[in-house]
């Protein structure tokens, strides 16, 4: 698709290079080349801001949290908790205590499994899932229906990537309990109509779960404008630390939903004939948690709110732009996602060469990029093929690392032919 204008004059603005500056690690050689670093989709890079926030937390703050009296407990606790009403503000949630702290997507997406579908889903009630899901998004509720006796139904996606929405109309039923749906595809780069999609769910008194770990750096969300039901989203795909995540949930859904977990900071009351337990979030955030991540967390957030994320879509929009024609241009390339709307992911093949030997031979070139199923192997199923490969944009992408990257599968091409 061609930038549209309003897209293009966002970018005259946005200094790439600046922001290149912040990001130590793509300040180095990998063989003897410059680091081009395009596996975003499975985890971005961190500025020095987060690595900072991170280090100093450890450095001079860092104490358990919520138990404590002493001056390091209560500064830990101020800074998580604060962290808190900056996930609240970034995704516009209507109420701290929406906010969840959980280890990443994956372990967000369980919760709500567990918790919310252990409790409402039964023998004989289905779930709607889409062929498009993370693996993340799809075996929790496999897990749950094998236990429970549910089914599951899947929405199809069309020839460009796009997910039949006459055909996810038509699978709601009496017995549909839930949806569970990707907010952007990490195998295709689809952005999904997802407001349109919950007010579909929400038509039927359907609730609905977004995994939206491959959104929250490319786009705005706002989860009162979007409607859904719970969101999940991971740090380190938004440029924060590894192993921490968030779950928002509508506050009412979370107050009626048992633990999931138990442990310490869970709980009002515990005595061996019984335990009461803590209003959410904190009913769900047994044990001690990742603090420093939370902290680099609220620090990334910061970041990318002080670049702008409207910037950030009009720039990234732009790179993939450029990106699909180039690529697109090479003989024997297909890609694999064609939608209409995507975000910065090219998927492809190359005739006659496995997508493993592409990565590593752009690898040799200093090239970074994904090659495999990419935790979707229901998607390589429905395009007929093994695996991909996939180069992500970050906001630290350039044109020029896509005219490398060009230049690295002409190699391959050449290599391999």
């Amino acid at each position: 698709m061609n930038a549209a204008p309003q897209a293009v004059a966002a970018t005259a603005g946005f200094d790439v290079e600046r922001l290149r500056a912040d990001f130590p690690i793509l300040q180095q050689e990998i063989n003897g080349k410059p680091l081009v670093y395009l596996d975003n989709g499975a985890s971005t890079q961190k500025p020095q801001a987060v690595i900072d926030a991170v280090s100093n937390f450890y450095a001079h703050d860092y104490a358990n949290i919520h138990r404590g009296v002493h001056t390091l407990s209560e500064r830990a606790t101020a800074a998580y908790e604060g962290a808190r009403d900056r996930v609240q503000r970034f995704l516009n949630a209507a109420d701290r205590r929406e906010i969840i702290f959980t280890s990443g997507t994956t372990e967000a997406i369980n919760l709500v499994a567990q918790s919310f579908g252990g409790q409402k889903i039964g023998q004989g009630d289905e779930i709607i899932l889409t062929g498009m899901e993370h693996h993340s998004n799809i075996v929790p509720w496999q897990l749950l229906a094998e236990r429970v006796g549910a089914t599951i139904k899947v929405v199809p996606i069309t020839d460009d990537g796009a997910l039949d929405l006459d055909a996810y109309t038509s699978l709601f039923g009496p017995r549909t309990r839930l949806v569970s749906l990707v907010h952007v595809s990490n195998a295709l780069g689809t952005v999904n109509p997802v407001q349109a999609m919950v007010e579909t769910a929400h038509a039927h008194d359907v609730p609905v779960l977004l995994d939206g770990a491959q959104a929250v750096a490319h786009t705005p969300v706002d989860v009162q404008a979007l409607g859904c039901d719970f969101y999940a989203f991971s740090g380190h795909k938004i440029y924060g630390p590894s192993g921490i995540g968030v779950l928002y949930g509508r506050r009412e859904l979370l107050e009626a939903m048992p633990p999931w977990q138990g442990g310490g900071d869970m709980i009002t009351t515990v005595a061996f004939e019984g335990s009461t337990y803590a209003a959410p979030p904190y009913r769900f955030e047994a044990g001690t948690p990742h603090i420093a991540g939370v902290v680099g967390l609220a620090a990334a957030l910061d970041y990318v709110d002080a670049v702008g994320l409207p910037s950030i879509a009009a720039y990234e929009h732009d790179l993939l732009d450029y990106a699909t024609t180039a690529v697109g241009e090479l003989p024997g390339l297909r890609l694999i996602g064609t939608a209409p709307e995507k975000a910065a992911i090219l998927s492809f093949v190359f005739d006659g060469i496995h997508p493993h030997d592409i990565g590593t031979v752009l690898d040799f070139e200093g090239i970074a990029i994904r090659a495999g199923h990419h935790c979707a192997m229901p998607v390589m199923t429905r395009f007929g093929v093994a695996a991909t490969a996939r180069a992500s944009f970050g906001i630290y992408n350039t044109r020029a690392e896509v005219d490398t990257l060009v230049q690295g599968l002409g190699k391959v091409r050449e290599m391999f032919s």
